[in-house]
């Protein structure tokens, strides 16, 4: 007989969480199945993802050569340490609105403690499992965080597409309007042909061949332009050949507290967005499936190291997650092939690079923010329902008026006041008759009828909850033309301590008006909460709470016999 392992202590219970985070060999050792699949996968995403993160970095206000260390960094370290086998990270428009206010209020040393913070808290939500909890964000949230995020996205881009300086606006709303105010009384044609020629070579291209890098040849497009045709338009500037060396000089120690909430905002965005890009990697491909607490662990790796070499914060990217898996991938080796591509345009093309205009780059990003709108998606939310379109707009426009995480939770609070408005209207109560669903009486017809004008037995379907208990319980207190109620619980869903305490007041009328109470068919996980209150103390104590609805019936039967509403003796 062997004997019973005994469970493992705190230590160990942490040892092993901390081993599930890690990456298995198994997932390691995949990247050598496919190398020529991962090397062209991986060389079509990097192609892609320049432009994209030379964008993000000038948008975000830490410059182009931040946007280019965060996706080499982050995009390597993510591609080992994440959840998925197809996941590419680095520099996000999401993640950008987020970085700008506080690029614009700490600098760099805000970046880099706001990174460090969010990291960590990633990291421990890897460590704490919370992961699944992303299968829990509605539809209309997402879609309308995502509209958002596209229209904060176009509007911080209108400044530099009409050639003028950004103002001081802290709202991309007001700051459009003052840029679009300044180009009228100076228009600078030029830097908006080169912004829409981009834009408009992106948005046709895809159209027409969806595997053509069109984003990288417009932009190579409009630098020849603008430097052979002497415009005077803004560039990138000076880029640094290489990364900076890891160094914690730049933290902030002294602003941590104002910094908790941004990087309170900064981590909640990469978890969201990083599981929706991973699990839109998984709906693309035949058999693969991401591990949820991997991918937060490796992202917050990500963003612990990336500031540390002048990055930004960094989450899976869904358009350059798409691009890979559809550009054949076969194992995570393809990030880190596109992160290595990337390192080497820092290393061996910065001068190159520095000549690009910003009016090119955000015609870039204006076509990214129109090609997130998924019209198709948003057209059948707002088929399903008002209730779904209304949760999509004030999430999206709670994006644009506020913040990210503002917006997340107004949406989520209106879709779970929602929710339990369509859930509590799902619980009825309904008068049935007497004998309904029991096997026939052995008393006479006359009986029957002579019960069924003494007795009113009630069924009571679904929740019975604080949103739905008031709505017709109280109703039920005004019973007073019989003598006997029997109420039938066999059918409630659930039941929690507001609608225990509503059912004890209906109970505790009904007697005051000399009614004779019969409960019937509690379930046992709700006796917990009605014994709890207090609710059928009494009327278990009188013998007056039934396992099955014929014992109370035949209980009433001889209650009314005894006290005379019916003839005859009881049987």
């Amino acid at each position: 007989m062997s004997a019973t392992a005994a469970p493992p202590g705190p230590l160990g219970r942490v040892r092993a969480r901390v081993r599930a985070v890690l990456p298995d060999r198994m997932a390691l050792a995949s990247m050598g199945r496919s190398p020529r699949k991962d090397l062209i996968a991986g060389l079509t995403v990097a192609v892609v993802a320049l432009p994209l993160a030379l964008g993000f970095g000038v948008a975000s206000g830490a410059g182009a050569e931040a946007g280019l260390a965060t996706a080499v960094i982050a995009g390597a370290l993510a591609a080992v340490f994440g959840g998925s086998n197809f996941q590419v990270s680095g520099p996000t428009g999401a993640m950008t609105v987020v970085l700008v206010p506080i690029v614009h209020e700490f600098g760099a040393s805000g970046v880099l403690t706001v990174g460090l913070l969010a990291g960590l808290l990633l990291i421990a939500l890897a460590l704490g499992g919370a992961g699944r909890f992303m299968a829990y964000v509605p539809a209309p949230v997402v879609e309308g965080f995502t509209v958002g995020i596209a229209g904060v996205i176009g509007l911080q881009q209108v400044p530099a597409a009409l050639g003028v300086p950004p103002g001081e606006a802290s709202s991309v709303v007001v700051a459009a309007v003052q840029a679009t105010a300044d180009f009228v009384g100076d228009p600078d044609v030029w830097a908006l042909l080169l912004a829409a020629g981009v834009a408009l070579v992106m948005l046709v291209g895809a159209r027409l061949r969806p595997g053509v890098p069109f984003s990288l040849l417009a932009v190579v497009a409009a630098t020849l332009v603008a430097t052979f045709a002497h415009l005077d338009v803004a560039t990138i500037g000076h880029l640094p050949a290489g990364l900076p060396l890891p160094s914690l000089g730049f933290l902030d120690v002294g602003a941590v507290p104002h910094l908790a909430t941004a990087a309170l905002a900064v981590a909640a965005l990469a978890a969201l967005e990083s599981l929706m890009s991973a699990t839109a990697a998984d709906a693309m491909s035949v058999s693969e499936r991401h591990d949820s607490d991997r991918e937060l662990f490796g992202q917050g790796l990500a963003n612990i190291v990336a500031p540390l070499f002048g990055g930004v914060a960094a989450t899976g990217a869904i358009a350059r997650t798409a691009v890979n898996v559809r550009s054949g991938a076969a194992s995570r080796l393809a990030a880190l092939v596109h992160a290595a591509v990337l390192a080497l345009v820092v290393f061996a093309a910065a001068p190159l690079v520095s000549g690009i205009p910003l009016a090119a780059l955000a015609g870039v990003l204006i076509a990214t923010a129109i090609r997130m709108v998924e019209v198709a998606s948003l057209r059948a939310l707002a088929r399903s329902g008002r209730g779904e379109a209304a949760i999509l707009v004030l999430t999206a426009s709670a994006t644009l008026a506020f913040d990210l995480v503002t917006a997340v939770i107004v949406g989520l609070v209106v879709a779970s006041v929602l929710a339990l408005r369509q859930v509590a209207r799902a619980a009825t109560l309904e008068q049935v008759p007497l004998h309904e669903g029991l096997a026939p009486a052995d008393h006479h017809e006359e009986e029957q009828a002579l019960l069924a004008e003494h007795i009113a037995a009630y069924r009571i379907d679904g929740p019975l909850f604080f949103a739905a208990a008031h709505r017709f319980l109280l109703q039920l207190a005004e019973t007073t033309d019989v003598k006997v109620v029997v109420l039938r619980l066999s059918r409630v869903s659930a039941i929690d301590a507001t609608g225990a305490l509503v059912l004890g007041d209906v109970i505790a009328k009904l007697r005051r008006h000399h009614v004779l109470v019969l409960v019937s068919g509690v379930q046992d996980e709700h006796l917990k909460t009605l014994d709890a209150l207090g609710v059928l103390t009494e009327l278990r104590d009188e013998g007056r709470v039934f396992a099955a609805t014929p014992e109370a019936i035949a209980y009433a039967r001889k209650y009314l016999h005894t006290t005379g509403a019916l003839n005859g003796p009881a049987e």
